[in-house]
């Protein structure tokens, strides 16, 4: 395994109350570029397999800005991540599977934290996978601390997807215990079943030895939930300016699944991008650079002045 290291940026420890006590949140922040103008908070929030830093802080020899942290804070924006309990450095002890909607209260407490100590009144929130889902359903308990909301790789009912078809077969191995071990080959096969190519090996590599660093095993809740018990929210109550990002060749992201969802959303300032080459885990893709351009002009439009 090759030495990872997170530099550059700031630890942060928050608290969530919970029946058995108070559990521990771990986040990480990179502050915004002075030499530009300040343009917004970023709140990242990871999926399934793979705790904060690893996705959003990832660095890569000879791939400029593996980092989309560090891409967005050249760019002006203030950016937090954090580890939902179950992952990464968060506390992982209770006995539980660390579900869809234990992660939206950690989103809570996160970003009561964030607000607290950033000055932001209300920040940028993208989730990727099931980390969409937590996201989405985070701005549904509290649209009030959310500007604009950005859901990749996203699911609502699970109607046509190719990869939780095939997941639904181990259902009773993860309603059996709490947590899934994982390995290189693991992370390695996210990358291979929709599209190889679409991710080099290098990435690929430095992405498993960034994620095995911290975690060896991964909390089973959320394959449970997007596997039996979609859908966890109602599109009428996401009530923010919004943006649903789709792989080309994604397979967790049903493409008709995601445009009913994308039509009832009420808010008119809301995009749909399909984004060519790239399968599920988009920040590590060979397009990478243009997720990230597609993710800036969102956070970076205007409000309109006429809305009718």
């Amino acid at each position: 395994m090759s030495d990872v290291k997170w530099t550059g940026g700031v630890e942060h420890w928050t608290h969530r109350k919970v029946k058995e006590g108070d559990i521990k949140l771990f986040l990480w922040e990179k502050k915004a570029s002075p030499k530009v103008p300040h343009a917004g908070t970023i709140f990242f929030v990871h999926g399934s397999s793979m705790a904060s830093q690893p996705t959003f802080d990832l660095h890569v020899p000879g791939r400029p800005y593996s980092s989309a942290m560090d891409w967005f804070a050249n760019h002006g924006f203030d950016t937090w991540t954090m580890d939902n309990e179950g992952y990464g450095r968060s506390d992982k002890h209770r006995d539980i599977n660390f579900d869809i909607s234990n992660g939206a209260d950690d989103l809570a407490a996160g970003s009561e934290y964030i607000l607290k100590h950033s000055g932001a009144t209300a920040l940028l929130m993208y989730g990727i996978s099931s980390g969409a889902l937590k996201a989405a359903l985070f701005t549904e308990r509290h649209p009030e601390r959310v500007a604009k909301l950005a859901l990749d790789a996203f699911v609502w009912t699970g109607e046509g997807s190719h990869t939780l078809e095939q997941r639904k077969k181990k259902l009773p191995e993860f309603l059996a215990k709490n947590r899934r071990p994982i390995d290189r080959a693991f992370v390695q096969s996210i990358f291979q079943r929709d599209h190889p190519g679409t991710a080099d090996e290098r990435t690929i590599s430095a992405f498993a030895d960034a994620i095995l660093t911290l975690d060896d095993s991964m909390p089973t809740g959320t394959y449970v939930d997007m596997c039996s018990k979609l859908p966890l929210l109602d599109p009428k109550n996401i009530t923010v300016p919004s943006i649903i990002l789709r792989g080309e060749y994604d397979g967790i992201a049903g493409m008709d699944d995601l445009i009913d969802f994308y039509k009832r959303l009420p808010n008119m300032n809301k995009q749909f991008s399909v984004m060519r080459g790239i399968s599920h885990a988009s920040f590590q893709q060979k397009n990478y650079m243009m997720v990230y351009q597609i993710l800036h002009s969102f956070f970076t439009m205007p409000e309109p002045a006429y809305q009718g």
